[in-house]
């Protein structure tokens, strides 16, 4: 009689960075603080109900990628990470590639980018949430980028919003934001086919949709309870999510929304911001609407957004606004002005960081009289680049900056804010007077469109020394690509109007974003 073969057991032991060893990734190279171990701790619980596990970062357009993993891998990945391909470093916006990987460290210099190698990313256990819109129980986290040998990626968004937050700790300083974000809210009238895929370089057709209602009437109630058995749903996930979601109303375009949320310090705003754009697009999609952060889709009317960063610095050892004057004179005290006077200086050069994209720069380009195209601050003024909030005696002064798009990284969008914020405290820059004209042609002019901008960050010492070289290099890269793209194709396409959208930027940004 023959003895039947026998498949032999093989030992459970993952793949790559999956194998644990003696000692996992995140305690070998001492990676998280006391706060994050014991949050890891705390998720045994929570993992037992779960199924699903979506593990992510931001990229450098500011859009989550992740892998989804089953309750059991996470385990494992939680304190020693998993490998992640470095696809959406080298590509641009419309999935072509920007970065050479197969150049000699990537054409940036950057070793471990040579032949797209894997890196890692490391959940960070204080920004897991659970999902409550999905079909399976699904958990979702952030994480950190790191090279094999426990570093930060040099690509890493996060870690540069990090390492600013540190610079003004090191001051005695917290970073306070708040969110102010316009979005819009489509219906759905078609599905995507086989007609509408991309391919890279070129984004699949758009979204059919049409307007959720008429628009052109701010702040009408009637317009705002029409779109509530959607925004229902979203906002009670989003303060299930622990989003400080603080008001919700309609904006001028046909169903244009703004959200605002509750001030928080700049990592975890970043984050927020993240996921509310994020979970927005998934919850709006599974009830039939379609959610765009793109600053102006190029449907018929629509008015453009934009994302108002509200920032303040706070006095740690105080425990107060160190915005605040406490002498009774003048709009800010001389730190807050010093502030304001180093996001001035460095506005030209870091605007690539808060409008990254061709249709972003719809909005600033002077018909608009609500959006800057001058790089002046006064009190109150809707049409000024900064805009002072508060005063003397008032603990919520802060400064409210206007030129954002709703799509920007938040990484990069807030770490240059921060950083820019801080050269002028550092050098004791002065802002000069209040503008009472924010579109006066005498002031300096903000970049016009994304070629622009893209020449003031490359040329600006302040922006290099904040992303790092290769994270400079790889950004001005991708938009460059972008960029010619463009030209590309709008040397063949028939003439649009002055100011108009165009449709390669609809199906650029319209869908992703």
């Amino acid at each position: 009689m023959t003895k039947a073969r026998t498949t032999p057991r093989v030992p459970e032991r993952p793949y790559g960075r999956f194998d644990t060893g003696s000692v996992g990734f995140v305690q070998r190279h001492g990676l998280w603080d006391e706060a994050r171990q014991a949050a890891a701790e705390e998720l045994e619980e929570t993992l037992e109900t779960l199924e699903f596990v979506r593990v992510g970062y931001g990229d450098p357009h500011g859009l989550m990628r992740s892998k989804t993993l089953t309750v059991e891998s996470f385990r494992t990945v939680l304190r020693n990470g998993i490998d992640m391909s470095p696809g959406p470093f080298v590509f641009d916006t419309g999935h072509a590639v920007g970065v050479d990987f197969f150049a000699d460290g990537g054409g940036i210099g950057l070793t471990e980018l040579t032949g797209a190698g894997d890196f890692l990313i490391v959940p960070d256990p204080l920004t897991f949430r659970v999902l409550p819109h999905t079909e399976a129980a699904t958990g979702w986290v952030i994480a950190d980028e790191y090279l094999r040998d426990g570093s930060p990626h040099p690509l890493s968004s996060r870690a540069v919003l990090r390492r600013a937050c540190e610079r003004a700790a090191e001051r005695g300083l917290e970073y306070v934001v708040g969110l102010e974000v316009e979005w819009y809210l489509t219906r759905l009238t078609g599905s995507v086919t086989g007609a509408s895929v991309g391919g890279f370089g070129i984004q699949g057709e758009p979204p059919a949709v049409e307007p959720a209602n008429s628009g052109y009437q701010f702040n009408l109630d009637t317009f705002t309870d029409g779109l509530m058995p959607v925004i229902t749903p979203l906002a009670r996930a989003l303060r299930e999510l622990g989003l400080p979601l603080r008001t919700v109303e309609h904006e001028s375009g046909p169903g244009q929304l703004e959200f605002t949320f509750s001030p928080m310090n700049g990592l975890d705003a970043a984050d927020a911001m993240l996921l509310f754009r994020t979970v927005a697009k998934q919850i709006c999609g599974r009830l039939g609407y379609h959610a765009s952060f793109m600053a102006l889709p190029g449907l018929d009317r629509f008015d453009p957004s934009g994302w108002h960063l509200h920032q303040s610095l706070f006095d740690t050892a105080a425990g107060t606004n160190a915005f605040v004057p406490r002498d009774g004179r003048g709009p800010l005290s001389p730190l807050g002005l010093s502030y304001v006077a180093g996001l001035l200086a460095h506005a030209a050069e870091t605007t690539l960081l808060a409008v990254p994209t061709v249709n972003g720069y719809r909005r600033l380009q002077g018909q608009f009289a609500l959006s800057p195209d001058r790089i002046v601050w006064s009190a109150e003024n809707r049409g000024a680049l900064v805009r002072l909030l508060g005063g003397p005696g008032e603990e919520s002064t802060h400064l409210e900056n206007r030129i954002g798009e709703p799509c920007a990284n938040p990484y990069l969008y807030l770490a240059a804010q921060l950083a820019a914020g801080l050269d002028g405290i550092e050098r004791g820059l002065q802002p000069g007077g209040l503008a009472q004209d924010p579109h006066a042609d005498s002031a300096a002019a903000l970049p016009r469109d994304l070629a622009e901008a893209v020449e003031a960050a490359q040329d600006s010492a302040l922006t290099r020394t904040l992303l790092g070289k290769h994270l400079h290099d790889c950004l001005v890269r991708l938009k460059r690509t972008e960029l010619s793209r463009f030209e590309q194709w709008r040397a063949t396409a028939p003439p649009t109007a002055p100011g108009d959208v165009t449709d390669w930027e609809h199906r650029e940004y319209f869908g992703a974003y």
